[in-house]
């Protein structure tokens, strides 16, 4: 194996394993966070690389690791729900463009860094024949309304690219993501590794009444910023709200009653989260399984337009783990709700992630 331009050799034992979760809000940058804290654990170099915020997360969470830029997506959302699927098909051409350059760049890496082995969380073009190559995903069938059958076939067009697709969700009826991550019709190498999350329960003191948890895409994000300032202004409860705007500094602010903070680290953000009595969230995926570790009471807000968080909201309140709402509809007083849901379910199933890396060491049959 021939030596890098970085500290670190690859070697046959462990390897170099390139990390790249794709910029879309923070969800998939979060949940990459225990994994490369597992891969470190079991003696792999990792190198990270993504865009932008998510990048500026992983450089803060893992500061002693090489990190890379990536082409960006530049994905956009609009104001007005109902040209949300035309602005995402217009920006098809650009998505194609990013594919192509993420595949250069991913070359360039493998040559710096002497990677053996690329774990892509939904980033398509982050990928190369010579390695191996891991995909993942919750969405094997990507919802879209009408459009449905063609976006769940081109995005399983797309996993087939890769060598194994790894899913973090359950196998079945358990699953936290339902039809979403469960498609008995799709056959290729699949992996169900159960949730993972960067957080985990602690036993801490009650202090923080409602928890505003905000993220995604703009312009949605600042729209639900507004409407959270606006409704809770001068709240009559501790409340506490994380912009999700990661920036080189952390900032922290009272405003008309509201203690506000641009972002958090992963160990701050537990403990907040653990000390808080609800949170109120968007029904992101990563977000549903780190409320779903630390047991904690929430209150959804799926993104206007974004199939996934609509289906997994409804679905979440359905099986009467938590309510949710539309955007447009919030008011403080919809979180009485709460009250008639049963909460999380606990599941005796374990999270499979470690068994998985053998794939990296020349064993990669599951």
């Amino acid at each position: 194996m021939k030596e890098t331009q970085y500290k670190f050799k690859a070697n046959q034992k462990s390897g170099v394993i390139l990390v790249a979760p794709l910029n879309w809000g923070l969800g998939h940058a979060t949940r990459c966070i225990p994994i490369i804290r597992k891969l470190k654990k079991q003696g792999y170099k990792v190198v990270i690389a993504s865009d932008k915020g998510a990048l500026t997360l992983l450089k803060q969470e893992f500061p002693e690791l090489p990190a890379e830029s990536l082409p960006a997506y530049n994905i956009s959302y609009t104001k007005e729900v109902k040209w949300f699927k035309w602005r995402l098909l217009m920006q098809i051409p650009n998505i194609v463009k990013v594919m192509r350059a993420e595949s250069k760049v991913t070359q360039a890496l493998i040559e710096k860094y002497g990677i053996t082995g690329i774990i892509s969380d939904n980033r398509f073009g982050v990928r190369n024949q010579s390695i191996p190559c891991v995909f993942i995903t919750h969405q094997i069938q990507v919802l879209s309304g009408w459009s449905t059958p063609i976006t769940s076939w081109i995005h399983k067009r797309i996993i087939k690219r890769f060598d194994q697709c790894w899913v973090p969700d359950y196998q079945g009826e358990d699953a936290l993501s339902g039809m979403l991550s469960n498609d008995p019709n799709f056959k290729f190498h699949t992996a169900y590794f159960g949730p993972i999350s960067r957080m985990k329960k602690q036993n801490l003191e009650v202090t923080i009444d409602i928890l505003v948890l905000l993220s995604g895409p703009e312009p949605q994000r600042s729209m639900l910023e507004e409407i959270m300032r606006d409704k809770f202004k001068n709240y009559e409860k501790k409340v506490v709200m994380v912009c999700g705007l990661v920036q080189d500094k952390q900032t922290v602010a009272m405003i008309d009653g509201i203690q506000i903070f641009n972002f958090l680290t992963s160990n701050a953000l537990e403990k907040l989260i653990n000390q808080s009595k609800l949170v109120i969230s968007r029904s992101g995926y990563t977000t549903v399984m780190d409320l779903a570790k630390t047991n904690t009471p929430a209150f959804f807000i799926p993104t206007p337009g974004q199939y996934e968080q609509e289906y997994l909201a409804q679905r979440l309140s359905q099986n009467l783990i938590a309510p949710y709402c539309e955007q447009s509809m919030f008011d403080p007083i919809l979180l009485k709700q709460v009250k008639d849901y049963e909460g999380w379910p606990v599941t005796a199933q374990k999270e499979k992630l470690s068994a998985l890396f053998s794939v990296f060491e020349g064993k990669g049959k599951f």
